[in-house]
């Protein structure tokens, strides 16, 4: 049992029962060539070899295998599952089989992703994905283990609090364009998330009672939220020129459902650019709707009801204030504003000096 080196690949040359076996590893570089002759190695002393399992499933058709009898059935998000399998999973892990992809390859991953500048939290949701494609892939015979249970995700960060304040709301309006502006305006007024957003129907909008149902929510409960003056005239009278054919809100000239990607992408990307707002993403309008309303005075379990966040903890980040409003409230004890406020000095009060 041992390795050789053939052109720039390594192969594995080892004996199983009474036949010989010589494969390529379809790596060139010699560590993770020795961690799989390791892994067989240590198969073989267990008893546990599976020949079959060494019956090369391409990690590409595993993947569309779970786009298509999976996440396409079971998902919401389905289209983000296959841009990461298409964008991200597919080059990386391309001519892989399965039991090829070791714990050290997805580290190799890791690695790769974070110097290219995504955030921890991105490349978990790309591990995130990966795990449940081999989850699946265990459970329909394809795979006997999954490496991605032994790999370590980022600490995230999800404590980001950006907002926009009144006059920079202002501002991004007046950049939106026609398709994008009523989408802001309802995120801005109701704390909704994108995809909520997008899967806003005209049977979940009663303007009688102004109030939205939010029906499909990332925790399963729906939630009513109230709709203010601005946002029922902006909706009436996106609905006055709106395709009648289509159940949606938002829809395309098609009455199809929109997505976050394409034409609403495209647009949200100059609004930003020419309002010159940086460092501000579009669930960064959910940040402000919380922000400006704790600003107001409203109270953190009507925030976190409006949210519909299920824990007090995660609405806390929402309740602070921004620097101006807080400078307002410190500047409230000024010695210049309160009068009686007198300090009295060390060596007057040992004299016994009153106030």
């Amino acid at each position: 049992m041992g390795l050789y080196k053939f052109r720039k690949y390594w192969y594995l040359d080892y004996c199983y029962g009474d036949k010989r076996f010589r494969r390529s590893c379809k790596t060139t570089n010699k560590r993770i060539a020795e961690i799989e002759l390791g892994r067989i190695k240590r198969e073989i002393e267990e008893g546990e070899h599976d020949i079959k399992r060494e019956s090369k499933i391409p990690f590409e058709a595993m993947a569309k295998e779970y786009l298509d009898r999976y996440a396409k059935v079971n998902k919401r998000s389905f289209l983000e599952d296959e841009r990461i399998c298409r964008k991200h999973l597919a080059p990386f892990f391309k001519n892989k089989y399965l039991h090829q992809i070791t714990p050290l390859m997805l580290e190799d991953y890791k690695a790769k992703k974070i110097t290219a500048d995504l955030s921890p939290a991105t490349v978990n949701r790309h591990l995130a994905c990966l795990k449940t494609i081999f989850s699946k892939a265990v459970e329909w015979g394809r795979a006997k283990e999954n490496p991605v249970k032994r790999i370590k995700l980022f600490k995230e960060n999800n404590q980001r609090t950006r907002f926009l304040e009144k006059g920079e709301i202002q501002i991004l309006l007046d950049c939106c364009e026609k398709l994008l502006q009523p989408v802001v305006m309802t995120a801005l007024n109701t704390g909704m998330r994108f995809s909520e957003i997008l899967g806003l129907t005209w049977n979940d909008t009663d303007f009688e009672r102004g109030i939205i149902s939010v029906r499909n929510t990332k925790n399963g409960e729906p939630r009513f939220i109230p709709m203010n003056s601005d946002l029922i005239n902006t909706l009436e009278e996106l609905k006055s020129r709106a395709n009648l054919d289509s159940p949606y809100v938002f829809c395309n000239n098609r009455g199809r459902r929109r997505t976050r990607f394409g034409a609403i992408r495209n647009s949200w990307a100059r609004a930003i650019k020419q309002a010159g707002i940086k460092d501000f993403h579009f669930h960064d309008l959910r940040h402000t709707f919380a922000s400006h309303l704790a600003m107001k005075g409203v109270d953190i379990m009507t925030i976190m009801k409006l949210l519909g966040h299920k824990t007090l903890a995660m609405t806390l980040r929402y309740s602070h204030l921004s620097p101006n409003h807080m400078r307002a409230a410190v500047e409230l004890i000024s010695t210049k504003k309160c009068h009686n406020f007198v300090i009295i000095p060390q060596n007057a009060r040992e004299a016994g000096v009153q106030k």
